[in-house]
């Protein structure tokens, strides 16, 4: 029994870690704010927006495309920029500061736009959004997610997790 237990422990050991969406690394995209600091720089620093095709601006360098990047390959991107007879050995941080929106429409009382929060699951969604209409389908939804260049269409259920700038549509049910 010891050496059941044993094996199964190494073997849960040995296995790698399965990631989970919250895990993957976040990719910028178009409304998502960003807090931008070169160290000892601050002129260079700020607060930027990425634009409707992913890029920003910024002193010196000009515009940047950030789009489909995660926050670390953003990093490294404005720092080789500056590195390019700018600066001397350029240390770029990045925050977000917000988010990108999430779009809920359909069967719901208020649709539209609305501010990604951590965490935010469907049925989340549809509370911020005035809550279900009485024609709406209450257990399956329609999400449209887009990670980078690619689009997914998914069917929901209400504990899936929101991201942000994903589509979010309440069916209606038939009776």
């Amino acid at each position: 029994m010891y050496r059941l237990f044993t094996a199964i422990f190494v073997l849960l050991l040995m296995t790698p870690p399965i990631l989970h969406a919250s895990e993957t690394p976040y990719v910028l995209g178009p409304q998502d704010r960003l807090r931008i600091m070169v160290f000892g720089e601050p002129d260079l620093s700020g607060e930027f927006s990425l634009d409707d095709i992913g890029q920003i601006s910024m002193p010196l360098i000009g515009p940047v495309a950030l789009g489909g990047l995660a926050r670390q390959d953003a990093e490294t991107l404005i720092a080789a920029r500056f590195a390019q007879g700018y600066l001397r050995n350029p240390s770029v941080s990045i925050d977000i500061i917000a988010y990108r929106p999430f779009y809920i429409l359909g069967e719901v009382n208020n649709p539209g736009a609305y501010e990604f929060a951590t965490g935010l699951s469907v049925l989340k969604a549809v509370a911020i959004a005035g809550g279900f209409t009485y024609r709406a389908n209450e257990s399956q939804f329609d999400l449209v997610r887009e990670q980078g260049d690619t689009v997914t269409e998914l069917t929901a259920s209400p504990i899936t997790l929101i991201q942000p700038g994903d589509i979010l549509r309440i069916r209606e049910r038939y009776f």
